[in-house]
């Protein structure tokens, strides 16, 4: 479904990302693990559009998607929630929502009942503004709003970062329904181990910008996993 060969990102004269190759399917999560500044974000960042990247091949469907730019990407059914949420602070969390519209044709421009569904606070808060919200609730306006873009790749950057832990359970409980309907395949950066390693299908390792390790998580001994994550 997703398939990167290769890729190298800089940022000016420093390498972020050497060469760095990995897959991800429908119906599964794939998480991208390791510690602070090993290039988890950039990769993201890459995947997405955000930045560009120096080398390599991202295709999607067996499409090569040839350095598109973010608009572009979103487009073709790539859906971004990026670190910090960058939610619009000032918009409603209704606005917010309809963002996501500008990826679309003009008859899909509505917010589907299942975007309620699985984030019910949205509903109840639908005419507050954005930056009015807590950090939780943000982030499930965060992913909301990627979920309006349909998209077939959906790309999660630290999504508990800064969240108490009964809107870090919902999350979990949401990533695993979306995983569940195989509509989309999902690519999970996340530094708290346990939530990654109980979501993963696949795991894939990155330490000074290279890959170190990918596998299925079945052939991963958790303990194993924890040393090449830890400092």
């Amino acid at each position: 479904m997703l398939n990167v060969e290769n890729l190298s990102l800089h940022y000016g004269n420093s390498q972020i990302l050497h060469d760095v190759s990995m897959r991800a399917e429908l119906g599964s999560v794939t998480c991208v693990m390791g510690t602070n500044g090993v290039g988890k974000t950039s990769l993201l960042r890459a995947l997405s559009g955000a930045h560009p990247y120096s080398a390599g091949a991202i295709t999607l469907d067996g499409k090569d998607l040839n350095h598109a730019p973010a608009h572009q990407l979103a487009r073709l059914g790539i859906g971004y929630v990026p670190q910090g949420r960058d939610i619009f602070p000032l918009m409603t969390v209704r606005e917010n929502l309809q963002t996501g519209f500008s990826c679309l044709p003009k008859s899909e421009h509505f917010i589907p009942d299942d975007i309620h569904e699985l984030f019910p606070v949205l509903k109840e808060m639908e005419n507050r503004r954005g930056g009015d919200l807590s950090g939780g609730q943000q982030q499930q306006l965060a992913i909301a709003r990627a979920l309006i873009t349909r998209p077939k790749l959906l790309l999660l950057d630290e999504p508990t970062e800064g969240i108490q832990p009964n809107i870090i359970q919902h999350i979990g409980d949401v990533i695993r329904l979306l995983r569940g309907r195989g509509t989309m395949a999902i690519i999970l950066v996340e530094q708290f181990f346990d939530f990654a390693f109980d979501l993963a299908d696949d795991l894939v390792v990155l330490k000074r910008g290279e890959v170190i390790k990918t596998a299925p998580k079945s052939q991963v001994e958790r303990d194993e996993l924890l040393s090449l994550v830890s400092v």
